[in-house]
């Protein structure tokens, strides 16, 4: 087993690609020719291989690689009514799109809750577990700009957050080593609406749940931003990264991971970073790019991790990937022996860095 890294902390943002086992029983259970049974059996046993080759690698946190998640964004809407496929849709650089559902009725309520993925993979792990979120702001997306006759936006965001409150609480009480808020949409908000409106909509709601939390439990929440990932594209990497910082470290997060590998000028962005950085906050680099087919090597993530510790505090500095690997279920853009392959460069890189750096 690889050793873990020497005082600097890292970790895996969530998402791994799922292993051609799982992809054919995920098809054999939409078309019927499986059960419940059957589909979480194949989970399972990708969960069981994610993390015991997590562990191989000597990562020091894993997480369940989202193997039973249909996505990052949409797992709590399993088996809900009340939607209609017509929502808001979200655009990459390639021309791809995703498109998210739309809300029709309320009360909003979640179909599934994070824990439930959390308690399965702690069965399996024998070193921390982290467990990723998705932020309430993504989620406000769903109601639709028409409104919805009965149910005012108003109680919907109060519903929202309720909801948010309970999928983050659910982890920490089963034992999380960390909960990480996605909030990819940050950099987006300031594609759709440059003025910072929308962005400032968005942490504002985020912030109405973080406070809903304890100095001590905030201290095991982190946000977690990218320009998405999806498909070897991205969705807002043109935003200007210095833009979007400022706002977003005003989120009341203990913990920050932040897209940084694949940054066209992460010197600027880590310069805004260090003059914004929040007092006591953790803030974990990201020092591979799931979107670039090309494996780093651990010696390009040590000079990442250096070129950082040049703006940052190193007891604050951590690192990670630049976002999830495979965020969309069906996502095979990057595969899994690529994804390990990236995930061992930043353990082994992380750790020459902390050598480096403290000896």
């Amino acid at each position: 087993m690889t050793a873990a890294p020497v005082g600097i902390p890292t970790e895996p943002i969530g998402s791994i690609p799922r292993p051609a086992a799982l992809l054919a029983a995920m098809a054999d259970h939409a078309a019927g020719r499986i059960g419940d049974g059957d589909l979480a059996a194949a989970q399972d046993l990708a969960i069981r291989d994610t993390i015991r080759r997590l562990e191989e690698i000597g990562s020091p946190v894993v997480t369940d690689g989202e193997q039973s998640k249909p996505s990052f964004a949409t797992y709590p809407l399993a088996g809900l009514g009340g939607l209609a496929p017509d929502g808001v849709v979200i655009p990459f650089a390639d021309g791809h799109t995703r498109q998210l559902p739309r809300l029709t009725a309320g009360p909003l309520r979640y179909g599934v809750h994070a824990d439930s993925y959390l308690r399965a993979a702690l069965r399996h792990a024998t070193v921390p577990v982290k467990q990723a979120v998705i932020a309430p702001s993504a989620l406000s997306l769903l109601y639709p700009q028409a409104g919805i006759d009965g149910y005012p936006r108003e109680a919907f965001l109060d519903d929202l957050s309720a909801e948010a409150e309970a999928d983050i609480r659910g982890c920490l009480d089963a034992g999380a080593h960390v909960v990480q808020m996605d909030f990819t949409e940050a950099r987006l908000a300031l594609k759709l609406d440059p003025s910072g409106g929308l962005l400032e909509q968005f942490v504002a709601l985020n912030n109405h749940v973080l406070e809903r939390f304890s100095a001590a439990e905030r201290a095991r929440i982190g946000v977690h931003t990218c320009p998405g990932g999806d498909q070897d594209s991205t969705h807002s990497l043109d935003v200007d990264y210095t833009a979007l910082l400022p706002g977003l470290l005003r989120l009341k997060a203990g913990a920050f991971y932040l897209q940084m590998a694949g940054e066209p000028e992460p010197g600027k962005a880590l310069s805004v970073l260090a003059d914004h950085l929040p007092a006591d906050a953790r803030v974990f680099i990201g020092v591979t790019d799931p979107v670039d087919p090309r494996v780093e090597t651990p010696e390009e993530v040590r000079d990442r991790v250096l070129a950082a510790a040049r703006h940052l505090p190193v007891d604050r500095l951590g690192t990670c990937d630049d976002c999830g690997f495979s965020p969309f279920a069906d996502d095979t853009s990057t595969s899994r022996e690529i994804a390990f392959a990236k995930i061992r460069a930043r353990v082994e890189g992380t750790a020459l860095a902390g050598r480096e750096l403290l000896g």
